[in-house]
């Protein structure tokens, strides 16, 4: 049993250096990252405290943890500044983009959204800002987002060797997707690939940086996100890869001549799958993501995507349909991989 704990195990996961950030992220999103406990080089590998073990990693039990001084909760700093009912309303999960904090908080709080902002800036010393989510907008799906503590929301993420660069107040970029960037990442060696909503290059960059593919035509319609896909195709040493488009896939997208279409974009994704179909050569692979009720999934996807490719007298194939993350309640975001024929 740990006697600075009091628990019968301290578990870790031990990975190579390279596999570390990924991994440490996952744990994170997966509520499993062991705070209380520091991250462990150790004989060349790094060892991630976790609380149990995380989905496709064998945990140990570590010989020598070593232990932070405990982390004061959110309502332990704010209590005799905020009542007791407040107390109650506050935000019980954040997220962190390079060194950004994002936090959704309840209505009946706005009024102490800055001492909100404050505390979670005084629980990371790292992050030099702090922003309110609200929801998205517009017909770029930007984010609504307010400063509420510090300052500078321009910032550097880095994850599973990929750097992004944004602007965290007005560039969605959602940690739950994670898993799924890293997938990517593997995929589309030595292939013509059409990422059909590029965004600042969610997936494509991580795709050109660990997979390398012949070339990557990255399309996006927005201003902003698509300064930023050039920004980042940039410092990551891709150029030579990834042919960035600015404009609306409709239009953009090639007929014919793609290996792989990646349809990142949730909502409006359907509106769009004819043209992604369209993009692949017979037996190219589409992973085509979408939102859906979770009573409906994964049979709506797959059969929106096989009645797509029979009205252009194409067959699709199903290999899989992977659950993203939820996207609400009752909502489920996913993404379906099929052959198109």
């Amino acid at each position: 049993m740990s006697r600075a704990t009091g628990r019968c195990r301290d578990l870790a996961v031990s990975v190579p250096r390279e596999e570390a950030e990924g991994i440490r992220e996952l744990a994170c999103r997966l509520g499993a990252l062991d705070r209380s406990r520091k991250i462990v080089v150790r004989e060349g590998r790094v060892e991630i405290p976790v609380l149990r073990e995380i989905p496709g990693k064998k945990a140990i039990l570590q010989a020598a943890p070593r232990f932070y001084s405990r982390m004061p909760r959110l309502d332990e700093l704010l209590r005799g500044r905020i009542d007791d009912s407040g107390l109650k309303l506050l935000p019980r999960g954040w997220y962190i983009v390079g060194d950004v904090i994002v936090v959704k908080i309840h209505p009946r709080l706005q009024a102490h959204r800055q001492m909100i902002g404050e505390a979670l800036l005084q629980m990371y010393p790292r992050c030099r800002c702090a922003l309110s989510d609200s929801g998205v907008e517009g017909q770029f799906r930007q984010p609504c987002r307010e400063v509420i503590a510090g300052g500078g929301t321009k910032t550097i993420h880095r994850e599973n060797g990929v750097v992004f660069k944004l602007d965290a107040r007005r560039i969605m970029f959602s940690p739950g997707n994670l898993m799924e960037r890293t997938r990517m990442s593997r995929l589309g060696r030595g292939e013509e690939v059409v990422d059909m909503f590029a965004g600042i290059g969610y997936f494509t960059v991580p795709m050109a940086v660990h997979s390398r593919p012949r070339r990557i035509l990255a399309i996006e319609i927005n201003p902003l996100a698509y300064a930023y896909l050039q920004e980042n195709v940039r410092i990551n040493g891709v150029s030579e890869i990834v042919q960035p488009v600015l404009g609306d896939c409709l239009e953009a997208t090639p007929e014919g001549r793609a290996d792989r279409a990646v349809m990142g974009m949730v909502g409006i994704t359907d509106r769009y799958l004819t043209a992604g179909i369209r993009a692949l050569r017979p037996g190219g692979v589409l992973h085509y993501h979408q939102t859906v009720p979770s009573r409906l999934f994964p049979q709506r996807m797959a059969d929106e995507v096989a009645k797509a490719a029979g009205e252009q007298g194409r067959e699709a194939e199903i290999v899989q349909v992977v659950r993203v993350k939820k996207y609400s309640p009752g909502v489920v975001h996913g993404v379906a991989d099929a052959v198109i024929w």
